[in-house]
């Protein structure tokens, strides 16, 4: 299936940023933090970095990894040095060099949103993790996506890719899926008066099975044959505090000194 043809990301990355510091926008992105930061805060590693369409949006702040940073897709006032512009689908890192990736709409936003993912499971080590965050086609904004009257505008112009189709391509580049949730279930009204008369969705959706939130979240972990990864921190503490043998130089320095 070929994608819409969207317009470039230099075009698209101030109306994404507009949206983001709506009422709406805004309230969309906390919830998308709260579920982000219960992912996260669980994954490990040296190096962390975040694929995203707005430079000031970062989910890793929860994240225990000791070097987080960005990829974004352009120059911005501000920008911290630790970041890096460059294209979602042609990132300048080694290969399998990073131990976390978040893709932040980045296969939302983009011509070839499966080259973005394959550049993600590139740069990740084995027994690293990805955490995709993108829109839910199977939800009212869905709905709005396909029907709406707003499809050129961000960010009803995304490409709100299913979770059938996300989970093929993750066996394709051999990336096993770990966890899909969603959330954000209030109607896309621009108006907070008109989401709050709507808040009653919010329960009737934990009535009901499946994911039909305004946006998905899916982690997924890139494994190798003959591998066992570590399933938590507290593992890796647990081996690293294995004490050792002190090597017998130590000792014939010591009784050295004592004969003195």
């Amino acid at each position: 299936m070929s994608f819409r043809k969207q317009p470039s990301i230099e075009l698209l990355a101030p109306q994404l940023k507009e949206w983001f510091d709506s009422e709406l926008g805004a309230e969309f992105l906390k919830a998308e933090k709260t579920n982000v930061d219960r992912i996260v805060s669980t994954l490990f590693g040296m190096h962390l970095v975040q694929f995203s369409v707005d430079s000031r949006v970062t989910l890793f702040d929860k994240s225990p990894v000791s070097h987080c940073f960005s990829v974004v897709p352009t120059i911005d006032l501000g920008l911290s040095e630790n970041n890096i512009v460059a294209n979602n689908d042609e990132i300048p890192l080694a290969h399998e060099s990073v131990d976390v990736v978040i893709l932040h709409h980045a296969l939302d936003f983009t011509d070839s949103p499966h080259q973005v993912l394959r550049e993600a499971s590139r740069v990740l080590r084995p027994g690293g993790h990805v955490v995709i965050v993108g829109f839910n086609p199977n939800s009212y904004w869905g709905l709005n996506h396909l029907f709406g009257c707003s499809k050129h505008a961000a960010p009803w112009c995304g490409h709100f890719i299913s979770h059938g189709r996300l989970s093929d391509w993750l066996q394709l580049l051999e990336l096993t899926e770990l966890q899909h949730l969603s959330g954000y279930h209030r109607l896309p009204f621009e108006q907070y008066k008109w989401r709050k008369r709507f808040r009653m969705l919010d329960g009737l959706a934990d009535r009901f099975p499946g994911h039909h939130g305004a946006f998905s979240v899916l982690l997924a972990r890139k494994d190798i044959a003959g591998m066992t990864p570590l399933r938590s921190g507290w593992g890796l503490r647990r081996l690293i505090s294995i004490p050792v043998v002190e090597p017998s130089a130590r000792g014939t320095l010591r009784e050295t000194r004592e004969h003195r």
